[in-house]
Parts: C-alpha cells; structure tokens; sequence
C-alpha cells in the first residue's frame, strides 16, 4: 500500500472546548509512544475520515505535524454513532527500527472443496493473529487459502498459516484458525407399516432465571 500520511496541527483546545473546533470540521486527536511525549493534535475532519476509512487497525500511517512527521498506527477510534462520524482517534507513534507486536486480521481465501462439493460449513475459530515485525513489515491483512480444506473435518492451524520471514506469529502454532463441518438435519421418525404415530403433546415450558473511554487524556469534554 502507498505511504499514507495525514496533515495535521498541535492544538491547545481542550475540554468542552473540543465541541467547537468539530463545529469548525476538525478532528481532535492525539499521538502517543515508548519514545513521544504525548501530542494533542487537530486534522481536518472530512479528509482524515476519508483516509482513515480505508486503514486497519495494523496498517501503517504518517502524521505530519508542523514540519515533523511520526509513523504511527492507528489504536483507538472514537465515533459518533447518530451520525457515524470520528469524534476522536489515537495514534500510537512507533519507531521504524523497534520490534513490535500488533493484532492483524484475517481474510479467507480461496475456494474450499470441502464447502462447494460437501455443503460443508466454514466456522472460523479465529478471525486475527498477533505477529512481531518491525513496523515497515507489518501487513495489512494476513491472507488464509481454505482451498486446502478438502473433506468435512478438514481443518487449519496457526501453524499452515503463511507469511514472509519478516514476520514472526505469536501464539500456539497448533490453534485452530477454521474447520469445515456439517449440520445435521433431523429426521422425523418414521411409522411401521400398520402402525400410527400419535401426536405428541406439546412439553410444558421451562422456567429459567436470569441474572439479572477513555477520555481524551483528561480533557474531553463530559456529555
């Protein structure tokens, strides 16, 4: 993916203030790290939006600020949900020669004979893998092929899992990620010749019982 990089302004406005500057379409949002002392920061709300729409939680961003630019990921987003719109995002700043670790999504690939000959059904134990790299190898997405998903039964493991040298998966190798199984229909037993099913009698119910953000580092503004 092509280097993404979003321009943005430090901000003083804090509080029940932080209303205003979105009336104003700007995004308040901050950047912190290991190595970066944290910077509240205001981006214009429409492109930022844009832009962020398109990346994952593991997918590698520049914020420029004044002249100074931080590779980052994206850690926490906040959402107005009437609207639909950020109110709020934060930006975990990374350094490009350090380790780290990071939470990738899975997407399913491919065509399971198991599924498209078998009626098999695909049930996904797993849906992300943490993984260690250095922030410039870190992938988007991890790809999983179920074209080797050939009999119900059929399953794969962390360990068929392929990705570059690069990268490190964490975790029990022997975990499962998906397995292809089947449902059982029930059948309605069946009358011996000469012989008549009565109706059953409906079973009388059972009763059961039932048990019955972070803030902006201190400054957003209580609703």
């Amino acid at each position: 993916m092509e280097k993404v990089v979003l321009k943005a302004v430090k901000r003083n406005v804090t509080g029940k203030q932080v209303k205003a500057l979105r009336r104003e379409g700007k995004l308040p949002a901050v950047i912190y790290g290991r190595h970066v002392e944290p910077i509240s920061i205001a981006m214009e709300a429409h492109s930022a939006g844009l832009a962020l729409g398109k990346l994952t939680s593991s997918s590698l961003v520049t914020i420029s600020v004044e002249g100074a630019e931080y590779p980052a990921l994206v850690r926490e987003r906040q959402r107005d949900y009437i609207k639909g719109t950020l109110t709020h995002v934060d930006f975990l700043a990374v350094d490009m020669n350090e380790k780290i670790r990071a939470s990738v999504g899975l997407v399913f690939v491919g065509v399971s004979p198991a599924v498209k000959d078998y009626n098999g059904i695909l049930v996904h134990n797993l849906e992300r893998l943490e993984v260690e790299c250095f922030p410039g190898d870190l992938p988007e997405r991890i790809e999983v092929d179920i074209a080797m998903l050939k009999q119900i039964g059929d399953l794969i493991r962390v360990h068929d899992v392929h990705v570059s040298d690069k990268i490190r998966i964490l975790g029990d190798p022997e975990e499962t990620i998906a397995v292809v199984t089947i449902i059982k229909e029930e059948t309605a037993p069946v009358a011996a010749e000469g012989e008549a099913i009565a109706a059953a009698e409906p079973a009388a119910p059972e009763l059961s019982v039932e048990r019955g953000k972070k803030a902006e580092e201190g400054e957003e503004e209580k609703k």
